[in-house]
């Protein structure tokens, strides 16, 4: 009799399935050009990640690392600024020190690169005076450390404790000033560095500026001047630039969320990742006017061009940046392989990101925003305008320094006529490229 009352109810289930994937929903029956492309998102092409999936080779290299400092082949000490700021913390804050104990040890022991607190500092230490090589088996060796760390419970606590947040993001830091000098420049190479046959294949050099071809470094003066080099502009044309109601992408990316109705304020941290705009805007007075409009947002990969232009004419109305956590994941998306990946709706809330609010020429359109977000590596997020500046529509406005990222666009309330078609999740987009019309 038990399994007879199974076998309906697994009959039912499967007739109730066919008959709800047949019929449209009311919001689908009756949505307008905008809204109808909502349920395309979330679907298809996968978003493309910045870790390679081999575990192998990336913790033999780490762990290599963590190896050299035990036995003396690389200075283990004196730890450099940021990392002897960040082990004084630790001594001088048993909770803290307590839970990056509990986080090393919640690593799996098999995906282990650091075995104790000393070894997690060495790490950094090592890292911190080395410019990522075309060869190295990641190029994002700080999201190739924490990735594990941050899956753990005593990680999602640590990556958004004030103290230690801001202890990591001091470490970025002196990352990136080290990434900004010349001394970081012996990676750009015609051997088997940044500036190779390989490298340019697999990063499309011949798509983008190099200074000086003859020159050993290629003109570049430091890695992350190579990292956030320009494109060739003929190979970046604005679309229609004389046409206000063209709206054109501020980034080259891959499409990642279009969210309708966005609301003031809402649980950014559930599963969902719902937007949150007094928390993404950082409660700037301008929040209001966007209550119910629309966020469209795409990730960047290390591959991709990592400056980004105005999708519009207009006035920018206020720019700054918003220092915010850095290695902070959701752990209902349950272990996220590329570190914060699939994390990027809680990010445009809580990660340091850019705010650049702009004042459209057309009414129509009013008030926008673009949103430059950090990821991981991301310590650097320059902005290269000011309030009360003139933009045009497909002008740069501020670049990345090192490090996956995002862009979050957030349009007010009935801006947006239609998005283009071809619009879904994981399709590649372009910089000055036609995203959607405004009404």
């Amino acid at each position: 009799m038990k399994q007879f009352l199974h076998g309906i109810a697994i009959s039912l289930v499967v007739i109730f399935s066919f008959v709800t994937s047949c019929v449209a929903s009311p919001a689908e029956e009756h949505s307008t050009p905008v809204e109808s492309q909502k349920n395309k998102l979330h679907k298809d092409l996968p978003i493309p990640g910045i870790l390679p999936h081999q575990r192998s080779s990336l913790n033999k290299w780490l762990r290599s690392l963590r190896d050299d400092a035990r036995s003396g082949k690389i200075l283990a000490k004196p730890y450099h600024e940021s990392v002897q700021k960040l082990a004084d913390l630790l001594k001088s804050d048993p909770g803290i020190h307590m839970h990056v104990e509990r986080m090393i040890a919640q690593v799996p022991a098999q995906y282990r690169a650091a075995d104790t607190v000393d070894d997690l500092l060495a790490i950094l230490n090592a890292i911190l005076h080395k410019a990522p090589r075309f060869s190295d088996p990641s190029h994002f060796p700080l999201s190739a450390l924490f990735v594990y760390m941050m899956d753990t419970p005593a990680g999602s606590y640590l990556f958004t404790h004030k103290a230690f947040n801001s202890a990591i993001r001091n470490v970025l830091q002196e990352w990136t000033q080290f990434l900004d000098s010349k001394d970081s420049a012996y990676v750009l190479n015609k051997n088997s560095g940044w500036l190779s046959k390989a490298s340019f294949l697999e990063n499309d050099l011949n798509s983008f500026v190099i200074p000086n071809a003859k020159d050993s470094h290629g003109g570049f003066k430091s890695f992350n001047a190579f990292f956030h080099r320009e494109i060739k502009p003929e190979l970046r044309p604005v679309a229609a630039p004389n046409n206000k109601k063209t709206i054109v992408s501020a980034n080259d990316g891959t499409v990642y969320n279009i969210a309708h109705k966005v609301k003031r304020t809402d649980k950014f941290w559930i599963k969902s990742q719902p937007y949150s705009l007094a928390h993404m805007l950082d409660h700037s007075p301008y929040v209001d006017r966007f209550v119910g409009g629309i966020v469209f947002q795409t990730f960047l990969s290390g591959h991709d061009y990592h400056r980004w232009h105005s999708p519009i004419d207009g006035v920018v109305r206020e720019a700054r940046v918003v220092n915010g956590f850095m290695f902070s994941e959701l752990s209902s998306e349950g272990f996220d392989k590329d570190a914060g990946i699939l994390s990027q709706g809680y990010e445009a809330s809580v990660n340091t990101r850019g705010l650049v609010f702009i004042e459209s020429d057309d009414p129509a359109i009013g008030m926008m925003v673009v949103i430059p977000i950090g990821i991981t590596e991301i310590s650097s997020i320059t902005i290269g305008v000011k309030a009360g500046q003139r933009v045009k529509k497909g002008e740069e406005i501020g670049f990345f320094s090192y490090g996956g990222s995002s862009m979050a666009l957030v349009f007010q309330p009935n801006a947006i006529h239609s998005f283009n078609q071809e619009l879904k999740k994981g399709v590649k987009l372009k910089v000055n490229a036609k995203i959607a019309n405004a009404r």
